[in-house]
């Protein structure tokens, strides 16, 4: 066990453990987009399809987010837009459990996604940045497994919260996310780096979209991630919807759905070993059409134990894709677009957040829940086959990235020094930042 426990958590930075903390806090507290349909059905009186829209706005904003976020990752540094994203989503969380009517709700939904969204780039950035290549599965995983802690928990107390009130979960979704700011601000320092060549001369500004546009290995990835993310994202517009049809409370919703974290906080720091070593390609076509399978049985459940079995099954597909993913997006990404990079990959999920609401409440109204579901596990299937397909591609992309990023290096002092150099850097306290550093500059720059 001992063993077991160095190989999954051991000698990984400092400043991966703080960013990990802040994530564990702030998803301990993340109450409101798990009831949000929820809430805006049943308290609001809004219609599904008014609650589709709404959650669509959500995602609308998250695609701005994202696509700014990724920018200014790269641009502002890490650390900065980290920062002003958490607290404009500490705001507007706020403003959303305050307003009233559709519009207003419409409004503070989109601007809750547009900051929520915006940090996703610049965590990741930030973590492929501390975290060597060796190590990025098992970070990514114990990251993924601290974010489904805090969501199992999150789901149970929610359910149990709402008796005392709607906003009581907004005012505390809105306390945690204050506190990651805070542990950032305190305890993280900047680590986006000047890059410079091999000859030591700095390197030229990157054409970031065009670069991105012509990369059709990486946006294919990601456009099998947006169909593999519209049948995700379904059990929190849809789901609850339809548990809510079959007679179940909103409880017995957050204890289901509760199941989903249960089960990655129990096995997901297992998965590193189950799939180390293993074709990623396979792997991802294995959690397309175990994902597909658990939407597609909802379609058939009524009771609160078959939709548990759905979500389990899901699930399953879920934990297989998560570090598959990420440590594919690190691979994939050039080490001065990282930001950028990101940002187009949660573009991916932030545009599944604004149409898969939509689709499936149109589809679920003039279709029913039977062809939504049996459309979901048709959707699997056909992204399973797409990544057998593609994957051999993408691996070669990986091979030539890695050669290519030999030539560029962190601009440091060389050898032994510099390694030291980059991991004082990377893992001191914000405060012990000379006050004329590139870090320090760029933390204290506005907007």
């Amino acid at each position: 066990m001992r063993g077991w426990l160095h190989d999954t958590a051991g000698g990984l930075p400092r400043t991966f453990w703080y960013l990990w903390t802040g994530t564990l806090i702030n998803r301990l507290g993340s109450f409101v987009i798990i009831f949000l349909a929820i809430y805006l059905t049943q308290e609001r009186n809004f219609s599904a399809s008014q609650a589709g829209l709404v959650l669509g706005l959500w995602g609308v904003g998250g695609a701005a987010g994202t696509t700014i976020g990724g920018t200014l990752a790269d641009r502002w540094g890490r650390r900065p837009t980290l920062l002003t994203a958490h607290l404009g989503a500490t705001s507007m969380m706020l403003a959303l459990g305050f307003a009233r009517d559709l519009w207003s709700v419409a409004l503070g939904a989109l601007l809750l996604g547009l900051f929520a969204e915006a940090a996703r780039p610049a965590f990741g950035a930030m973590m492929i940045d501390v975290v060597p290549d060796k190590d990025r599965l098992r970070a990514f995983s114990l990251n993924y497994w601290a974010i489904n802690l805090g969501f199992a928990c999150a789901a149970v107390l929610a359910g149990f919260a709402t008796e005392a009130g709607y906003l009581l979960l907004f005012v505390v979704n809105a306390a945690t996310t204050l506190t990651t700011a805070l542990i950032i601000f305190v305890k993280v320092s900047e680590t986006r780096k000047p890059l410079v060549t091999a000859a030591g001369r700095p390197t030229a500004p990157p054409r970031a979209l065009r670069i991105i546009l012509a990369d059709r290995v990486y946006l294919g990835f990601v456009a099998l991630n947006l169909f593999a993310a519209l049948v995700f994202l379904q059990h929190i517009s849809m789901l609850p919807i339809a548990m809510g049809d079959s007679g179940l409370s909103p409880a017995t919703y957050g204890s289901v759905i509760a199941l989903n974290g249960v089960l990655i906080v129990v096995g997901q720091l297992f998965v590193p070993r189950l799939i180390k070593n293993r074709s990623r390609s396979h792997v991802l076509a294995l959690s397309a059409v175990v994902l597909g399978v658990g939407f597609g049985l909802t379609a058939f459940a009524e009771t609160a134990w078959f939709y548990g079995l759905t979500v389990l099954i899901w699930t399953l597909g879920e934990m297989l894709n998560s570090p598959s993913n990420a440590t594919l997006i690190a691979e994939l990404s050039p080490s001065e677009l990282r930001g950028r990079y990101q940002g187009v990959f949660s573009l991916s999920w932030q545009v599944a957040g604004a149409t898969a609401p939509v689709l499936g409440g149109v589809v679920r109204e003039r279709a029913g829940d039977d062809i939504l579901w049996l459309g979901c596990a048709l959707i699997g299937g056909l992204v399973a086959a797409a990544h057998l397909i593609s994957g051999p591609t993408r691996e070669r992309r990986v091979t030539a990235l890695r050669a290519a990023n030999q030539s560029v290096q962190p601009a440091a002092v060389g050898g032994r020094r510099a390694a030291e150099a980059e991991e004082a850097v990377t893992t001191a306290p914000a405060e012990s930042l000379p006050t004329g550093s590139a870090e320090s500059t760029a933390a204290g720059r506005g907007q």
